[in-house]
C-alpha cells in the first residue's frame, strides 16, 4: 500500500513538473528580446521548402523526433564526436534524418541578430508549424521559451520512437507515454499526407500483407525487392495522390488500404482510431483542428525552461 503511494506520488510529481515547464513557454517569448526570430525562421524554411519540398516534411519529422526523445530539447541536433555518440545513429534515424542543415543556416541567421538568445529547440518547433504552412497546411500559435540539452540519449532514440511496425495498441502506449491521446496519435500520424519513407521500413507491409490495394502494391514492389538488402534505402511517398501537399488525402488512402507503413494502414482496421480516420477523410476542417492542438501539446513534452540546459551557439554542438 505504502509503496503504490509513493509510486502514484512520484507520478503526480513528474505530472506537475512537466506543467510547470510547459506553463513557462509563451508565444511572445522573444517578443522583445529578439522580434525578428519568428521572420527569420520563417524565411529560412520558405526557401529550403521551395529549393526541396521534401524538406518541409524533414523539418517536421525532426522536431518529432526530437520531442519524442528526453523532450523538445534539441537533443537530436547534437552531432556525434570522438567522445559522444547522440541520436542521430539511432536505427530510427541513422540514413533517414534530414534538415539539420537547414536549422543551422536558420541559426546562424538569428545568431547575427540576436546572439545567443534563441534556442535550437524553439527554431525547430518553429521551423515544423512553418514547413506545414508552406505545404499548405494549417497554422497555430507556437508557445517559445524552450531551452537547449547538452546531453542526448543514443538508447532512448532507439526505444522511444514508434517503428512502422507497430500495431494500434503499441502506437497508443507509445503516445500516452509522452502524454498524447489516441485522437493525438491519429492526428499526428497525418504528417504521413508528406514525405517518403524507404522500402526497409514498408517490404514486410508489401509482400506480407493482405490489406493493400494490388495497383497500389505493385509499383512499389518494382523499387522494393523481396529480398533484404536489396533498395532498402529506395524511396516511396507515404502519401501517393499529393505527395508534396498537406491535406487528408493520408486518411483517404487508407480507405482505400493504400497506407504506405503498417502502422498507418492499421489506423483504420482497429475500432479504437477507425472512427478517427473516416471522420478526417471527409474532410480536412476536423483534422486541422486535432492536428494543431496535437502539435501544441506534443511541444510542450518536457521542454527545459528557466535556467535549465543552455541556448547553444550551434545546433550541432554544446557551448
Amino acid at each position: 500500500m505504502a509503496m503504490a503511494m509513493a509510486s502514484s506520488l512520484s507520478v503526480l510529481l513528474l505530472l506537475c513538473l512537466a506543467a510547470s515547464s510547459s506553463a513557462q513557454l509563451s508565444p511572445r517569448f522573444y517578443a522583445t528580446s529578439c522580434p525578428r526570430a519568428l521572420a527569420i525562421i520563417r524565411r529560412g524554411v520558405a526557401a529550403a521548402v521551395r529549393s526541396e519540398r521534401r524538406m518541409g516534411a524533414s523539418l517536421l519529422r525532426l522536431h518529432f523526433h526530437d520531442c519524442f526523445v528526453q523532450g523538445c530539447d534539441a537533443s537530436v541536433l547534437l552531432s556525434d564526436t570522438a567522445s559522444f555518440t547522440g541520436e542521430q545513429v539511432a536505427a530510427p534515424n541513422a540514413g533517414s534524418i534530414r534538415g539539420m542543415n537547414v536549422i543551422d543556416n536558420i541559426k546562424a541567421q538569428v545568431e547575427a541578430v540576436c546572439t545567443q538568445t534563441v534556442s535550437c529547440a524553439d527554431i525547430l518547433a518553429v521551423a515544423a508549424r512553418d514547413s506545414v504552412v508552406t505545404l499548405g497546411g494549417p497554422s497555430w500559435t507556437v508557445p517559445l521559451g524552450r531551452r537547449d540539452s547538452t546531453t542526448a540519449s543514443l538508447s532512448l532514440a532507439n526505444s522511444d520512437l514508434p517503428p512502422p511496425s507497430f500495431d494500434v495498441a503499441n502506437l497508443t502506449a507509445n503516445f500516452a507515454a509522452k502524454g498524447l491521446s489516441v485522437t493525438d496519435m491519429v492526428a499526428l500520424s497525418g504528417a504521413h499526407t508528406i514525405g517518403q519513407a524507404q522500402c526497409q521500413n514498408f517490404r514486410d507491409r508489401l509482400y506480407n500483407e493482405t490489406n493493400i490495394d494490388t495497383a497500389f502494391a505493385t509499383p512499389l514492389k518494382a523499387n522494393c525487392p523481396r529480398p533484404t538488402g536489396s533498395g532498402d534505402s529506395s524511396l516511396a511517398p507515404l502519401d501517393t495522390t499529393t505527395p508534396n501537399a498537406f491535406d487528408n488525402a493520408y486518411y483517404r488512402n487508407l480507405m482505400s488500404q493504400k497506407g504506405l507503413l503498417h502502422s498507418d494502414q492499421v489506423l483504420i482496421n482497429d475500432g479504437r482510431t477507425a472512427g478517427l480516420v473516416r471522420t478526417y477523410s471527409s474532410g480536412s476542417a476536423q483534422f486541422n483542428r486535432d492536428f494543431r492542438a496535437a502539435m501544441v501539446r506534443m511541444g510542450n513534452i518536457s521542454p527545459l525552461t528557466g535556467t535549465q540546459g543552455q541556448v547553444r551557439l550551434s545546433c550541432s554542438r554544446v557551448n
